[in-house]
């Protein structure tokens, strides 16, 4: 997203950072489920905090919100510390998966609810939930009741409600989670373009890696209780730090070897699956023999029946799969040794006849850039 637009403030150390969330601990009993913390977000980021379920995701967002209290550290919004001040007193909104509608409201009532809570005057509410249906396009709907809504007009209404109130950070826990794919792929592009209209910071909890790439600026992607890696997505699919950073984002390849050295493109690695050295332009500071791997993305893979001239990287398999996926094909490739490889294919040519089928000798081969040499 923001990424293709010069936004970069994280990169600038004469930006002061919106949200500080500060060596932050929070126990239940005891079970740690943040630990020691630290993350800083920037002004109009579109952030997303992924990650497998029980990693504290959800709980972070949550103490964001003011639901729940850190039990060590503080949090900061805007420079002030808003660890200890209740949800109603901190201009934060959340905005949940359930949407948590009143049924019987309609649209209109629904979205000024809040305000009317705080009790602004009628005329007010009015222009602010008419700029705000004008904004969502729910302008027709609005003496609706939820009932009569389908599921992405619930959750614009849920939306606007919690944009009302002009927050200065809105949370999002899976706010996507109800719809179809086509509907909730429509819907991400809808929150990006209010997201930067509106110019408010969203903080989004979602398992769909899919949805945290497009729409973020950047991910956390967590694990444990504490940040594997804060990157772009662009970043984080292309560059993981760790082998669980890159099995969790995508699919990947990894190759089990040792460092053999310094090579013709940067670095040497010997594995059991190739018959020579695999080659990389990676420069790595460890000693001779230290176990690294090198992870390859299946669409950086080329597949072909010959054995490929003008790369070093090569392995020769027998195609034991192929899945069909309009666009493109993914074959699944056994290695001599056993070992199972993935490579995505693009279906330039519409014909029924492959010229890569099951049971297939192939050769694998790829670039030295194209992969990611690891050592955790």
């Amino acid at each position: 997203m923001h990424e293709n637009k010069e936004f970069y403030p994280w990169l600038d150390a004469k930006q002061k950072p919106y949200i500080q969330i500060e060596r932050v601990t929070k126990k239940f009993g005891d079970f740690v489920a943040i630990d020691n913390l630290s993350l800083d977000i920037y002004r109009n980021e579109f952030f997303a905090l992924l990650g497998p379920s029980g990693c504290g995701k959800t709980t972070l967002l949550r103490m964001l919100a003011g639901f729940e209290k850190p039990t060590e550290g503080r949090i900061l919004l805007d420079g002030e510390d808003v660890s200890s001040v209740p949800p109603h007193q901190r201009l934060v909104n959340m905005m949940f998966q359930s949407y948590a509608l009143f049924p019987h409201m309609t649209v209109e009532k629904n979205i000024g609810f809040g305000l009317k809570q705080d009790k602004v005057p009628a005329a007010q509410i009015k222009k602010r939930v008419d700029d705000m249906l004008e904004l969502v396009q729910l302008g027709q709907f609005a003496r609706r009741k939820p009932h009569q809504l389908s599921g992405g007009q619930r959750q614009r209404v849920a939306l606007a409600r919690s944009l009302i109130k002009q927050p200065k950070l809105l949370l999002l826990d899976e706010p996507l989670g109800a719809l179809d794919k086509k509907l909730r792929e429509q819907t991400q592009f809808e929150l990006m373009n209010l997201q930067e209209e509106l110019g408010i910071t969203f903080m989004i909890v979602t398992h769909d890696q899919e949805e945290a790439m497009t729409v973020s600026s950047r991910i956390g992607l967590m694990i444990n209780g504490d940040l594997e890696q804060v990157a772009t997505p662009s970043e984080l699919y292309e560059t993981p730090k760790s082998r669980f950073v890159a099995e969790f984002i995508g699919d990947v390849n990894l190759l089990e070897g040792r460092y053999d050295g310094s090579g013709e493109f940067g670095l040497t690695m010997v594995c059991k699956e190739s018959d020579s050295a695999i080659q990389s332009t990676q420069r790595l500071d460890v000693a001779h023999g230290t176990t690294i791997w090198a992870a390859i993305r299946p669409e950086k893979l080329e597949i072909s029946k010959q054995r490929p001239e003008g790369t070093p990287n090569v392995l020769k398999g027998k195609v034991w799969d192929i899945g069909y996926g309009g666009s493109f094909s993914t074959y699944h490739v056994h290695l001599p040794n056993g070992k199972a490889m993935t490579a995505v294919r693009a279906n330039r040519e519409r014909s029924l006849e492959k010229s890569i089928t099951w049971e297939d000798d192939v050769y694998l081969s790829w670039a030295p850039k194209s992969a990611v040499i690891l050592t955790d």
